[in-house]
């Protein structure tokens, strides 16, 4: 079994004020499938069309059959199951299932292709994978076939809808028998229950390890803030195999036993029609979801009554969207929100902050967070001044996965972990994001792992050096440029570039999208490369 690292102190200390209440998800399942059996659960829209609407106790019937299902395939506890599926029905049911099987979850981007998909299930060894024949007009078995003799451990593979090529078998094989009623005691709440990779900000992506308790601390706390209960209804177009997703509309919706609307794919006019017609009070998502529903307001020249929250995470909200937002949707509070992998959403406004802190902010510590900043040191700094920002608390996760010494190295003697992100707090507590310590492009809330995508770059024969940077983008907040030096003599072109990183099997959305030509990169005395510079010379030449 894979070892939760949090001291036993802290622990007990977590359990005594609350902040951890020893459930698993299973447990909240089978309490709405008892008290609201006909309660719609779930209603999972397709943007290519379809519905499907599951109760509580469907869902528990269909979980209760897929966990069979998996024990009958050879699934125990402990074991590590991939998947990489979009917000489908199914998804939730597999996380349900594992869980009553003391099994872990691995989710996979939808998003991501061979490059990443081939890294993450041979770190993990999984010997069970989950995916869509196609997703998007991608084919997914055909990339896993295409991989499959560099993953010694994957023995089985099962197909979401579609005809499963050989030897590539139906989800519904693990569910279409009857089940024998399953024994629905409880694992340790203390055990790891998710397996996550980070997006890779400086190397290569860890995978974040988190138990029953830290996953559902942040969202106990954040529905604790903002008194949300099962008389909501949660709409989630964030993936699940993102934390957003997975945390604040999967989780969150069985846990308060709530109706939640997924989205599989992100289309503004959808996910508005979706939330008018299921009177939607809950969603939460990176900041161009945003934009894109207040565009959508002022097309329709109409407001969502029901809306009462939008968490806004993962890059700024700028303040004409904030303010936009109030005027054509004036029930709407938007709130901004920081978090990571590792610990859920940490600091977020709340509904009687003032408006200017939901624009100049990210918010205060969630109840059992606490933040400060620091300077290289490690001493704490005052007041409105930048540094280091540090959290500790009931969020934080259990460990990196096959990494001990790396989680350890990230906490300090104190307990503090270490984000490596650049913050400034008010004197009232707030924090504001204020840059990256470590180098990382977000692009509208999705985070490019640059050290990975610079590797590839520089494997092209014609690229000498090159540096992925952040630039400026109406929309998404940020896209890379890519600064390249090509070998003398060489011609060099976006395309070729693009041709390139596509035949590595990289991820489409960690495409650069636009190429500058340097005779060479500006560097430090002792040779880094300058990136500040190349983004201020990349600012300065994009239209104003």
């Amino acid at each position: 079994m894979i070892a939760n690292l949090i001291p036993a102190a802290d622990r007990a200390r977590y359990r005594a004020a609350g902040l951890w209440r020893d459930t698993v998800l299973t447990q909240a399942l089978d309490r709405w499938a008892d008290a609201a059996p006909d309660k719609p659960a779930i209603v999972e829209c397709r943007k290519d069309g379809g519905i499907t609407r599951l109760t509580y106790a469907e869902l528990r019937e269909r979980t209760d059959r897929i966990a069979a299902g998996l024990a009958a395939e050879g699934v125990r506890a402990g074991d590590i199951v991939s998947l990489q599926l979009p917000n489908w029905w199914e998804f939730t049911a597999l996380y349900l299932a594992l869980a009553r099987l003391d099994a872990i979850i691995n989710p996979i981007m939808p998003i991501f292709r061979a490059h990443e998909v081939v890294r993450i299930l041979g770190d993990t060894a999984s010997r069970l994978l989950v995916i869509p024949a196609t997703f998007r007009r991608f084919d997914h078995q055909a990339m896993i076939a295409e991989l499959m003799p560099r993953l010694p451990a994957l023995e089985r593979v099962f197909v979401v809808d579609g005809a499963p090529i050989e030897p590539f078998r139906s989800f519904g094989d693990l569910w279409a028998r009857p089940s024998a009623a399953p024994q629905r005691t409880p694992p340790d709440p203390d055990g790891v229950t998710e397996l996550l990779f980070t997006s890779g900000t400086t190397g290569s992506p860890k995978g974040v390890l988190h138990s029953h308790n830290t996953l559902l601390a942040p969202v106990f706390a954040c529905a604790d803030r903002l008194g949300l209960h099962q008389d909501d209804v949660i709409f989630m177009a964030s993936p699940f195999a993102h934390q957003t997703g997975f945390d604040y509309g999967m989780v969150q919706g069985v846990l308060l036993g709530t109706t939640t609307v997924y989205l599989d794919q992100w289309d503004p006019s959808l996910a508005w029609q979706l939330m008018a017609d299921y009177r939607v009070t809950f969603t939460m998502g990176a900041t161009p979801f945003l934009a894109d529903m207040v565009r959508e307001a002022a097309r329709r020249a109409a407001s969502l009554p029901a809306l009462r929250y939008f968490i806004a995470a993962g890059a700024p909200i700028p303040r004409a969207i904030v303010e936009e937002a109030g005027r054509r949707m004036p029930s709407l509070h938007v709130l901004a929100g920081w978090g990571m992998t590792e610990n859920g959403l940490v600091t977020i406004n709340g509904p009687t902050d003032p408006i200017a802190k939901v624009y100049t902010t990210d918010g205060s510590p969630q109840p059992g967070m606490e933040v400060r900043i620091a300077d290289e040191g490690g001493q704490t700094l005052p007041a409105a001044s930048e540094g280091y920002l540090k959290v500790r608390g009931s969020q934080n996760f259990v460990g990196y996965f096959g990494d001990e010494a790396g989680y350890r190295k990230s906490f300090d003697a104190d307990g503090w972990f270490q984000t490596w992100d650049l913050a400034a707090q008010d004197a009232e507590g707030y924090i504001r994001i204020t840059g990256r310590a470590k180098d990382v492009i977000n692009r509208g809330g999705e985070k490019v792992p640059v050290a990975e995508v610079e590797d590839l770059i520089h494997r092209h024969p014609k690229v000498r050096e090159a540096a992925l940077v952040a630039m400026p983008h109406p929309r998404l907040g940020e896209t890379g440029c890519l600064f390249a030096v090509p070998h003398e003599g060489q011609q060099l072109t976006f395309e070729e570039i693009i041709a390139h990183l596509r035949g590595a099997g990289l991820t489409p959305q960690f495409l650069p999208e636009r190429l500058e030509l340097a005779a060479a990169l500006p560097r430090t005395p002792s040779g880094k490369i300058q990136k500040y510079l190349l983004r201020e010379e990349i600012a300065k030449r994009l239209p104003q």
